[in-house]
């Protein structure tokens, strides 16, 4: 008996296709009500699929088709920046991204935490406005900003740190861009998180839009206006907090991006207090 007389072989492509980029969507995402919205997506989806093929209902099938458009709509207007990220991604060729492949190490030290986290002190006491993104393996590229700044290629300390964001120097309003023991850039322009616009300075908005696209990606801030600390990471943003809790943190990160694998994007609302 012939097996492809009996079995379409498109039919068994377009099912493992289908089933390939399913798994690839539910390996990118671990953040449970997430999950679930995919869950439920992907199931109107595969029932328009079945109600279309295998069953005389036009009725049913118009009304299967509508609830995918609209839940389509939906999800395009709630995930937009995710939505965006992936455009970002195909359209720069980084699909081992997208396939989650090991990213780039993050090569930092304790010395690392202690040169930033003296800098952001100084800042903090001294309420110099301050941006600094800490790469811990993302491999963020200058199309990834909106500005790629100035390359500086130093390496990292304190003084350094603490000349860059001076209130006289043209790179103050800018991001400093740190990856491992060295300073990469200065003057960086980040994009905005659309999250929450209201209720947080550019500072920190730019901080929560870098951290909600690179979750191996962190941002210290420094408000001008109060000299207070905070830290955004994964699209969250812990503020305030102390120099000495900012090295806490930043020695948490520190091991668990040594020790953890590639991380998966995760799909997060950002929450926090405003920006007073």
């Amino acid at each position: 008996m012939n097996v492809l007389a009996v079995v379409d072989p498109r039919l068994v492509l377009d099912v493992l296709f289908a089933s390939a980029i399913g798994f690839l969507l539910f390996s990118r995402v671990n953040e449970a009500r997430t999950l679930w919205l995919l869950r439920g997506y992907l199931f109107l989806v595969a029932l328009a699929w079945f109600v279309q093929r295998y069953a005389n209902l036009p009725l049913t099938s118009k009304l299967v088709d509508a609830l995918v458009l609209a839940c389509s709509l939906s999800l395009a207007i709630l995930w937009q920046g995710e939505l965006r990220r992936l455009m970002e991604l195909l359209g720069t060729g980084r699909l081992a991204v997208l396939l989650g492949n090991p990213q780039k190490e993050f090569r930092g030290s304790a010395g690392t935490v202690t040169q930033i986290t003296e800098a952001a002190g100084r800042l903090s006491q001294q309420r110099r406005g301050a941006l600094i993104v800490v790469d811990m393996g993302s491999d963020l590229r200058p199309e990834d900003f909106l500005n790629p700044g100035v390359a500086i290629g130093a390496q990292l300390s304190r003084e350094l740190l603490l000349n860059l964001f001076a209130a006289d120097t043209p790179l103050h309003d800018g991001a400093v861009l740190v990856r491992g023991n060295r300073i990469e850039a200065a003057g960086v322009i980040l994009p905005l998180s659309r999250h929450s616009v209201s209720r947080y300075g550019t500072r920190h908005l730019a901080a929560l839009g870098i951290t909600e696209r690179f979750d191996r990606c962190i941002c210290i801030v420094v408000s001008e206006e109060t000299g207070t600390l905070s830290l955004s990471n994964q699209g969250k943003l812990e503020r305030p907090i102390t120099s000495s809790r900012l090295e806490e943190l930043l020695l948490e990160l520190l091991s668990s991006a040594e020790s953890r694998p590639p991380a998966r994007r995760t799909v997060v609302n950002s929450s926090a207090e405003s920006l007073s």
